[in-house]
């Protein structure tokens, strides 16, 4: 971040924290694009994304007088993201947890053969992407929660390790380190297993009543398809250092626009008497 930015943010922050509407309005647009897309890599799901980054988002309001301005200020925004996404258990996957042998045992045995058409006229190809990018997103669920922090860190937000490792608690070494472990472990199971991304059998369009079945797409709620895909600008010094060359192993790893909903909660938020929590912090 340069030193205009910087200073641009920092008087952002003592504003909103004073109480001015559209200082923190400001703010909150600068960063609900991060806040949500890592909830949605983190949680699995577009519902419960959209529940905890609304979450997030009041701790970022109510908290704007701890900002010591020691960072960027997307790195202390991330630093509460994760620590509230790490302990987030009200979230599908909390109760129905994953795992890679799982998974792998559902392509290789799931009778896929055996299910009628469920597509309610929906054409195949676009629940066939649904599925694509929805089973990718889910993947990341096999994962322990501070490996998949790891990743997404590392493969979505490219962020280096210095700025990483202070978000997570741990040395700069130490998150190269599980980061390349981890990226290997999602590249191998993408190999084996996937043929979209992959040399594995599975394949999408042949799934998709499967899938239908199973409650893991929806004909009538297609979320990954009906997103808008969105570049996310961080405010930070420098890219995430190049530590193994399976990259392009990883290009489900797109972010999008948020959910209207939370752009609603907050204009409602900033709109209600709520605001005044932050106004007298």
């Amino acid at each position: 971040m340069n030193q205009s930015t910087d200073n641009q943010w920092s008087a952002l922050v003592d504003q909103a924290a004073a109480g001015d509407r559209q200082s923190l309005e400001t703010l909150l647009a600068g960063v609900q694009d991060l806040v949500f897309n890592l909830s949605l890599r983190m949680l699995g799901t577009f519902s419960d994304a959209e529940d905890a980054s609304q979450d997030i988002l009041l701790k970022v309001m109510t908290h704007l007088s701890s900002f010591k301005k020691e960072s960027a200020f997307s790195t202390w925004v991330f630093a509460i993201a994760v620590n509230h996404l790490k302990n987030y258990k009200k979230h599908m996957f909390a109760r129905h947890p994953l795992s890679f042998d799982y998974y792998g045992e559902d392509i290789l045995h799931g009778k896929i053969d055996e299910v009628p058409d469920l597509t309610q006229n929906v054409e195949k190809h676009i629940l066939a992407e649904e599925l694509k990018l929805s089973c990718t997103n889910v993947m990341l669920q096999c994962l322990d929660v501070e490996s998949r922090c790891i990743f997404i860190l590392g493969t979505m937000f490219h962020l280096d390790s210095r700025i990483a490792g202070d978000v997570l608690g741990i040395t700069p070494e130490a998150y190269r380190q599980r980061l390349s472990r981890t990226r290997r472990k999602m590249a191998d199971f993408l190999g084996e297993y996937c043929g979209e991304y992959g040399r594995g059998a599975c394949r999408c369009e042949k799934r998709v009543n499967y899938a239908i079945q199973n409650h893991r797409i929806h004909p009538a709620r297609l979320d990954f398809h009906n997103a808008v895909a969105k570049e996310i600008v961080l405010d930070v010094t420098a890219a995430m250092e190049e530590i193994d060359d399976i990259s392009q192993e990883f290009s489900f790893c797109r972010t999008y626009e948020p959910p209207e909903n939370l752009k609603h909660f907050i204009e409602d938020f900033l709109n209600g008497t709520s605001f005044s929590v932050v106004k007298n912090g």
